[in-house]
């Protein structure tokens, strides 16, 4: 199927065209979805490479790991942080609140749904130096 040009459809609440490529010190990230309901992504994570220490105070996802192998720190009901390796094939829930991070054991294509509060991250630990911060 060929793109279309420049479909309204085709563009997300804040103008801009989608699909959108985002370059992230990680890896990358493409916004395929992005409606005032729900947000649609594919992550690349890079292989030995993670994401923030975060949470979200409100954005409310779900990742699928399409390929590699990721380990997920989370936060449970109780507080607690838990590790987990996920492979391909295996999903998980991020509610709000609950300080997380994804980290590739190797180079790992994810799917996350959620809601639409990209710029809703407070990061706690980083290791590109963005703590605190919602940016790229």
């Amino acid at each position: 199927m060929s793109r279309r040009a420049d479909h309204p459809d085709d563009h997300a609440p804040d103008g801009t065209v989608l699909p959108r490529w985002v370059d992230k010190p990680w890896g990358h990230e493409e916004i395929w979805a992005w409606t005032e309901a729900y947000v649609g992504k594919i992550l690349v994570i890079e292989a030995g490479r993670r994401l923030s220490f975060q949470y979200h105070e409100t954005k409310d996802e779900w990742i699928h790991l399409l390929e590699g192998r990721l380990r997920l720190t989370l936060q449970n009901a109780a507080g607690e942080i838990e590790v987990a390796v996920l492979d391909a094939g295996e999903s998980a829930h991020v509610a709000p609140g609950r300080r997380h991070r994804y980290e590739a054991i190797e180079t790992s294509r994810i799917i996350e749904v959620s809601t639409p509060e990209l710029a809703d991250v407070v990061r706690l630990e980083d290791d590109f130096g963005r703590e605190g911060t919602s940016e790229a």
